[in-house]
């Protein structure tokens, strides 16, 4: 009996995939906003691979070239909570790279507007331990 329910359940979601498929027309690249189907609410895939190209280069420092000071990691922490529990910045801005070394604070990844990247770096600012921002948040365009 699970099996068929769960047989069930996997029937009903391709049939939902199906539905968003045929209503999507070839060539239709949602710039025009989300799908609407019978109530659900279908948003394109948000992907940041053109930001974040840059971290691929050697020179770049990323989040894995983070020193291990203890004082660095509780500044980290301390930057990341505030960025995560200001409610008011998008998930986009919620997710952006925090490196700290020295106490010096390296901001990298999107943000939705320079509002957004100015309440980040004011929020840096803010947190005890910081030395300097290096703000290098991008305005996510599209």
């Amino acid at each position: 009996m699970k099996i068929l329910a769960k047989l069930m359940t996997l029937a009903i979601a391709l049939s939902c995939i199906a539905a968003i498929a045929a209503n999507h027309e070839e060539g239709d690249n949602l710039k025009n906003g989300p799908l609407t189907i019978t109530g659900v609410k279908v948003t394109p895939e948000v992907t940041n691979t053109d930001i974040n190209e840059r971290d691929k280069n050697d020179a770049t420092k990323t989040p894995e070239d983070q020193p291990n000071r203890k004082e660095d990691r509780e500044v980290l922490a301390a930057v990341r909570r505030a960025v995560v529990n200001d409610n008011t910045l998008s998930t986009l801005a919620h997710n952006i790279k925090i490196m700290v070394e020295n106490g010096a604070v390296t901001l990298r990844g999107p943000v939705k507007s320079e509002v957004e990247k100015a309440q980040v770096e004011k929020l840096v600012h803010q947190t005890e331990g910081v030395s300097g921002i290096h703000n290098h948040l991008d305005i996510k365009t599209n």
